[in-house]
């Protein structure tokens, strides 16, 4: 059965279409999907970008993009009371939680920071505690558990190993060494998983290969 890795991040709305839209299209195929939470700021880090809140422009026109997407794809959707958030805790949360149980947790929380209900950005370890009681676990526990120095370094080494596997965003889907970016790169993601991919392997390693000739200033 194949194993479709899904990187993500509860403080992103672009995770949170994706998440839910990479759903039925792994069900659809036998695809076992495996959350995989990282720290986006930390790939933000890495990689010398600012994330999509940190651009008032941008900021402004995600909310509204999302919101669109989300109307269309006949999701609830609504941006938490403040963002950027810390979502450390629950992110950490997903580590501790046994692995089987970690796709409904990954919805409770998704749920709680962009499904409608104007929640706190799963900042608060009581919400954090609440959401993971639906999803069938003993929250207070799991919530201890987030707080280990063993699951902060799980969060440290998963975001590492993301980062390894050269993902630089979120949400990221990685299939063997296939790495396919954004919810809305789901249309190439299922080709690729009905053996119908359109990349030329050959064109793809003359684009790999391919030279810089210019250099932005200041970069």
């Amino acid at each position: 059965m194949t194993t479709l890795d899904v990187y993500l991040d509860f403080i992103s709305p672009y995770a949170y279409l994706g998440w839910h839209g990479v759903k039925p299209l792994a069900a659809a195929r036998g695809v076992t999907l495996r959350p995989r939470p990282v720290l986006f700021a930390a790939l933000l880090g890495a990689h010398g970008h600012k994330g999509p809140a940190e651009i008032p422009p941008k900021r402004r026109w995600v909310f509204r993009e999302t919101a669109r997407r989300a109307a269309l794809a006949g999701l609830p959707f609504g941006p938490p009371q403040s963002h950027p958030f810390r979502p450390l805790l629950a992110l950490r949360a997903v580590l501790a939680a046994p692995e089987l149980d970690r796709p409904a947790l990954v919805d409770r929380f998704f749920a709680e920071s962009w499904g409608g209900e104007a929640s706190q950005g799963l900042q608060d370890p009581e919400t954090v505690a609440r959401r993971a009681d639906e999803a069938g676990l003993d929250g207070p526990a799991l919530v201890d558990a987030a707080g280990t120095d063993a699951v902060k370094a799980a969060l440290r080494e998963e975001t590492d190993a993301a980062l390894g596997r050269g993902v630089f965003g979120v949400p990221s889907f990685v299939v063997g060494e296939e790495l396919f970016w954004g919810f809305d790169a789901l249309d190439l993601l299922a080709l690729h998983l009905d053996g119908e991919d359109p990349l030329d392997p050959d064109a793809a390693a003359r684009w790999e290969a391919l030279p810089a000739s210019a250099v932005r200033r200041g970069a």
